[in-house]
């Protein structure tokens, strides 16, 4: 049976600015994201990747083109309609964790929960992600990988339909980027979450049942991953 389309993208742009000035940070996207899968946007900075993220995230909108989440046109959407989505359907994990300081691990993971229509339960939150003894600690308290999970289990928590994953590694070492890349992973195979991991680093893009590279704000391949690798199986 074929997989189920999630994200049908087509003809999509992005223009910052006018005239001479004008940056075309996408030129005509056509992609489509099925439902499961995990999909790596491999590309140096500056080529368009966190746009396309932040578009389908519906924290921005195109310039032109079109995007449809499970058949809904994100166009046809108001702003309250995109809140709706963001709350509903979609998880962001960023480089930078976002966390409350003022708020314990579990206090942040609550702010998604008390929200969700479905949420984990915030133990079963941080189990997945390694951290049950740290729930009662504030984020300063956390080491950087350890901050970068609570933010993973914050995402998890209302069990997303799709992940957007913006260099999600970008400030670990090896051992805490695997240990997020694990915690990943394990949210694919758990709640069939499909993946969208954004980022330059040719290794991490091995984890991917699809490596999209992009350059310029265009698709310049897509490679078909037969041999996907585990987190632990990478090097950088």
């Amino acid at each position: 049976m074929a997989a189920k389309t999630l994200f049908a993208i087509r003809g999509l742009t992005r223009v910052f600015g006018q005239g001479d000035s004008a940056v075309h940070a996408l030129r005509g996207i056509d992609l489509d994201l099925y439902h499961g899968e995990v999909v790596v946007l491999l590309g140096p900075s500056g080529s368009g990747k966190s746009t396309l993220l932040n578009i389908l995230g519906g924290l921005d909108r195109p310039t032109g083109g079109s995007v449809h989440y499970d058949g809904q046109s994100l166009a046809d959407l108001d702003e309250r309609g995109l809140t709706h989505f963001r709350r509903d359907h979609v998880g962001f994990i960023f480089q930078f964790y976002n966390l409350i300081p003022s708020l314990t691990a579990r206090e942040n993971i609550e702010l998604v929960t008390d929200l969700a229509a479905t949420p984990l339960p915030v133990d079963e939150a941080l189990a997945m992600v390694g951290l049950s003894h740290r729930g009662e600690h504030f984020p300063a308290q956390l080491s950087g990988g350890e901050q970068q999970r609570v933010a993973i289990a914050r995402a998890l928590a209302k069990r997303p339909r799709m992940l957007f994953c913006d260099e999600p590694t970008g400030a670990l070492d090896l051992r805490t980027g695997v240990m997020t890349l694990e915690a990943l992973m394990q949210a694919n195979v758990a709640f069939q979450s499909t993946l969208l991991i954004v980022t330059h680093n040719a290794d991490i893009a091995r984890l991917g049942d699809r490596i999209i590279q992009f350059a310029d704000g265009q698709i310049r391949e897509i490679i078909a991953n037969q041999s996907r690798a585990k987190p632990n199986e990478l090097r950088w």
